[in-house]
């Protein structure tokens, strides 16, 4: 039987991520074989992920990078706030959100290497080693044939890391430093007016009659006779419609200028017209229904597991 050295040890636990007793059974179990040792644990570790993965993973950490004409925003969750502070975690954090310039879509990047695993199994492995649900929950890349994809992290904790990610795509030929300064403006409205949609004709359209349902239902409750209701339908939707469309929206920071407006009017100061083509707004754990339960109810729980 091989001896299993302190040397040996190390070497699985800084490959792996176990603890030390973990490491050294499954060597001992392995008879040494480090290759073998390693999928033992990760095959440990998996089932450790599947117990945890039926828990609300709402927390964790909002990742941007853009480099020149391209740029990607990543989502990946967490049980709680304390593993998003997690060195390790924004590490990983950071480094796929670079990977996801390399890729379309998020099962690509699920599957692109990782220091010679995948995306996927090395978060696997980092449920087992933290002990929390974690998941890489969406993805989005925005890229133009010229100009700028600019980023902006909202609550940022650290570099590019932070509750709320979003990218502006601008195509322009213009002064890029310049491009990307309107960018930067842009994404910062964005972050703050949660748009719905760029412009009127990307409107989600089930959205939008269940829009006007509510404002005919309302005004009917209200006892307006139904052809005046019929009347002011069309003004209230395009009411609507300013408040959800980015370029309809009224730029924040000056309270006048629609963001339409000052893409428009950019061109002079940029050297070339300006076209917003797409953005990207990412917010941690948006949608996700969180579990609420109370102090009391937590402790009842505890004493009777």
């Amino acid at each position: 039987m091989t001896q299993i050295t302190a040397s040996m040890v190390k070497e699985l636990r800084e490959k792996s991520g176990a603890g030390m007793m973990d490491a050294k059974k499954a060597l001992t179990e392995m008879d040494g074989d480090m290759e073998a040792a390693v999928d033992h644990l990760r095959k440990k570790g998996m089932a450790k992920a599947d117990k945890k993965s039926s828990r609300t993973a709402a927390e964790g950490l909002v990742a941007i990078i853009s480099e020149g004409t391209t740029g990607a925003v990543v989502e990946v969750n967490s049980e709680t706030d304390f593993v998003a502070r997690n060195e390790k975690f924004q590490t990983f954090v950071r480094n796929i959100s670079e990977k996801a310039l390399t890729v379309d879509d998020k099962d690509a990047l699920l599957a692109a290497d990782y220091e010679g695993k995948s995306v996927s199994d090395t978060l696997t492995d980092m449920v087992a080693t933290i002990g929390e649900h974690m998941t890489v929950r969406r993805m989005e890349k925005l890229s133009v044939t010229d100009g700028a994809v600019v980023g902006y992290v909202h609550n940022a904790v650290a570099t590019n890391l932070g509750k709320i990610g979003v990218l502006v795509a601008l195509e322009s030929t213009g002064d890029k430093a310049k491009l990307e300064a309107l960018g930067k403006q842009i994404a910062m409205h964005v972050a703050a007016a949660f748009p719905q949609c760029l412009s009127a004709d990307q409107a989600d359209q089930v959205a939008l009659e269940r829009e006007r349902n509510i404002i005919r239902e309302t005004a009917l409750a209200e006892g307006k006779p139904a052809e005046i209701v019929e009347k002011m339908l069309d003004g209230r939707m395009k009411k609507y419609l300013k408040e959800i469309c980015l370029m309809d929206q009224i730029f924040v920071m000056d309270g006048e200028t629609s963001i339409a407006n000052l893409v428009k009017n950019a061109a002079a100061d940029v050297g070339a017209p300006v076209e917003l083509k797409a953005y990207a707004r990412v917010q941690l754990g948006e949608g996700i229904e969180k579990e609420v339960e109370d102090f009391a109810a937590e402790v009842s729980k505890v004493a009777n597991g």
